[in-house]
């Protein structure tokens, strides 16, 4: 095992969750490609962030394999969300358009990412929370 990047399963892991998280970054990136505007990418970058929220709160209560958590935060989500995109668009939005679709694009995006991070961190924990109480209480999930 190598101490520096961790045991294989690790790895294999965040490589299967990354080439996902790719492959479905890619099909929304397809579906949204008529648009001048990267909708795509907003949407990748919103609904990444709340992923990786509410992976992050769950994994605050529930301890679970390093493997899982790696594979799907790291692998999953870093293949899924992507800043190179956001500020590839973002110089193509500057050269063809105002600046004013500039800040139409990074102030959602970065403001968004953070609410729909901090949603899905704390759906997650009252959702983890009460699947505990329900364990503790002597109900199998």
């Amino acid at each position: 095992m190598n101490k520096r990047f961790g045991p294989p399963s690790v790895l294999l892991a965040i490589a299967a969750g990354a080439m996902l998280g790719t492959l479905l970054r890619y099909s929304i990136n397809v579906a949204a490609f008529d648009s001048i505007f990267p909708f795509g990418t907003l949407v990748e970058n919103w609904s990444g962030s709340a992923l990786l929220g509410a992976l992050t709160g769950f994994f605050a209560i529930f301890t679970v394999r390093e493997w899982i958590s790696a594979g799907l935060g790291v692998g999953l989500c870093g293949g899924y969300t992507t800043f190179s995109t956001l500020v590839s668009d973002t110089v193509l939005l500057g050269s063809a358009l105002s600046p004013l679709y500039i800040a139409a694009y990074i102030l959602p995006t970065i403001v968004g990412g953070i609410a729909f991070a901090w949603a899905g961190f704390a759906g997650a924990q009252r959702l983890g929370r009460k699947l505990r109480s329900s364990e503790r209480g002597g109900r199998r999930l």
